[in-house]
């Protein structure tokens, strides 16, 4: 981005930098509201005159063209659009916690009390999403701020959702109060059964709400603003549907649309790249993506030993997800220095892809085609019903949940028993899933110990005492321990393994025993845990992913001049380095 910032010679794009100018915020956070009135300073400091000030995420989408959001600016000179919760204002107060006190330490909201607001200030709050005027942005972001701001800024510091209700408490209670307009210029995707489903416990001690993602079905709403004074939406996403944004570019700017370009229907998206400082990157992503390394440059036939990892991305092509992309290099230490450039450094990108680890049993040939999808993983999004965990990498810390759906044309209701079997062949867990017309999709969470056990996992579901269809996946022993080589004291207690001694009653064992033995007949079992601790770490663990994971393609990421007998990976389709035109950073830099 300073690279970017450097190039415009128009000096139209800023990048926050120095002490204290960035921030590394949470959902709900006091920091949220510190960015805001940072970057608001850091505006007011630029020697370009503006008007207003507009915030955006990277989830918004505009509406309108540039000239309209301009044109409309122009006529409403002086007003603040901000969004008001437009219902009873001990109810707001209630549902946001604002009577609560809160405090932000280690990346989580704390709630510590109770609270008395101030008398005399009229409460209001509502969307986080603005535009404000020059002169308001003065006066609220001012560094020397009057009693009411200061005073206000002090209360909303130790407050949950802060930017949800400073700024309009503010517009409210000042002299700029005959300029605020209930319109935030904002369409949201709203799907309340779906986004309020007390999400974001994790880092807030508090329940939750977020918008939906916009899909393809949405265009018609999304057209219906065409008349009205909204001019960006939200959430767009290209991981759950690219379809929706290629629609409103085409809509917006028909005769900048070029469908035959390189990439255009395609997306990648960084899950790791080694040049991050944070957050740290899961232990399980990093261990399964330096276990995949290897794996490629053993089918390569090459040294495997000095692997560096260098990027990990999410490959999605015509709406749907590919597979996962690993960039690593390698010194090849067999290799004569005088015999190879770049000091024997080969560096290649692999696709990685999961194997079709679930199938229907005979027994159950009914259900063939009936089960759209199954799978297990973590960081399951409710409110879009997806894993936002790509890699699919599961580790002995991790929590799993097994997401379905099933055909509209299954009989309902049908009640579906899902046992969860650990690598030892023990009961670990049972769930019970009542299908019915409207819940066709969903998830379901089971109650498994806090450690669990190396190795593959295996799942039954069961309908009427009979088994329909088997499920496998993965739990890897860590080699990464906070993004750094394990240190031998934790690897063993991680594969010692855990106590498998489950919540599992002798009833519930003995009822399930002989379907049990049935399902898994044939197929290896861990019988000791002592078995594993002899063997190497790293070639256990690539058995253990070449089990589960597969090399689509291989190809040759290194700078003219290598030798490798791949295809270049700037030539390719699917690589990270190859063209992706609709992508160009440099357009940014035009003057609007």
């Amino acid at each position: 981005m300073l690279e970017l910032e450097r190039l415009c010679k128009l000096n139209n794009i800023k990048v926050a930098r120095g002490e204290g100018l960035r921030h590394a915020s949470i959902w709900g956070g006091a920091s949220l509201l510190t960015t805001f009135l940072k970057s608001a300073q850091q505006m007011l400091a630029y020697e370009q005159h503006w008007d207003f000030l507009v915030n955006l995420s990277e989830s918004d989408f505009p509406l309108k063209n540039n000239s309209q959001l301009t044109d409309f600016l122009s006529w409403n000179k002086n007003m603040n659009f901000a969004k008001s919760h437009g219902r009873e204002v001990q109810r707001f107060i209630s549902k946001q916690g604002l009577d609560k006190t809160f405090i932000e330490c280690e990346a989580r909201m704390w709630r510590i009390g109770d609270r008395k607001l101030p008398d005399g200030i009229q409460i209001d709050g509502g969307s986080d999403w603005f535009a404000l005027s020059r002169d308001f942005v003065e006066y609220v972001a001012s560094p020397n701020p009057d009693l009411l701001v200061n005073d206000l800024l002090k209360l909303f510091k130790y407050t949950l959702l802060p930017a949800e209700s400073f700024l309009h408490t503010v517009l409210r209670n000042s002299r700029f109060c005959n300029t605020y307009v209930d319109n935030n210029l904002h369409m949201t995707n709203w799907k309340r059964k779906l986004g309020c489903k007390c999400q974001y416990k994790a880092v807030v001690d508090w329940c939750g709400c977020s918008p939906n993602d916009f899909k393809l079905e949405d265009y018609s709403r999304l057209q219906n603003t065409e008349n009205r004074n909204i001019f960006f939406a939200r959430k767009f996403e290209p991981v759950i549907d690219h379809r929706i944004i290629d629609r409103v570019e085409e809509w917006l700017y028909p005769d900048k649309m070029n469908k035959t370009i390189k990439g255009y229907d395609m997306y990648w998206q960084s899950l790791y790249h080694h040049a991050d400082l944070s957050p740290l990157p899961d232990d399980a992503l990093l261990t399964l993506s330096y276990s995949l390394a290897r794996l490629t440059y053993r089918k390569l036939k090459m040294d495997y030993k000095n692997v560096r990892l260098l990027e990990n991305t999410a490959y999605f092509r015509e709406n749907r997800f590919i597979g996962v992309l690993i960039l690593v290099e390698c010194k090849d230490e067999s290799l004569d220095i005088s015999s190879m450039r770049n000091n024997r450094v080969r560096r290649v990108e692999a696709l990685i892809s999961a194997r079709y680890n679930f199938s229907a049993d005979r027994l159950g040939s009914r259900w063939s085609g009936k089960i759209r999808s199954l799978s297990v993983g973590t960081d399951y999004d409710q409110k879009e019903q997806k894993f936002r965990n790509f890699m699919g990498s599961i580790g002995p810390y991790s929590n799993p949940v097994l997401a379905y759906e099933f055909d509209s044309g299954i009989t309902v209701p049908q009640n579906i028993s899902v046992l969860w079997i650990d690598p030892y062949g023990h009961l670990a867990d049972v769930n019970h899933i009542l299908l019915e017309e409207m819940t066709l999709v969903g998830h379901v969470k089971p109650q498994l110990n806090e450690q669990l056990a190396i190795g593959t996992w295996r799942l039954l579901l069961i309908v009427d005492t009979q088994l329909i269809t088997k499920l496998k996946f993965l739990v890897i022993p860590l080699s990464y321990w906070r993004a750094k080589k394990i240190d031998s004291e934790r690897l063993k207690e991680i594969i010692d393994g855990p106590n498998t001694i489950y919540h599992i009653t002798e009833e519930m064992n003995k009822n399930w025993s002989k379907l049990m033995k049935y399902a898994v007949a044939n197929e290896q079992i861990i019988t000791h845990s002592q078995n594993r601790i002899g063997e190497d770490l790293d070639d256990w663990l690539d058995r253990l992913v070449h089990e589960h994971y597969k090399i689509d393609e291989i190809c040759d990421a290194g700078e003219v001049g290598t030798e490798l007998k791949l295809q270049k990976c700037v030539d390719t389709h699917w690589s990270s380095l190859s063209p992706d035109l609709k992508a160009d950073t440099r357009n940014l830099c035009q003057n609007y």
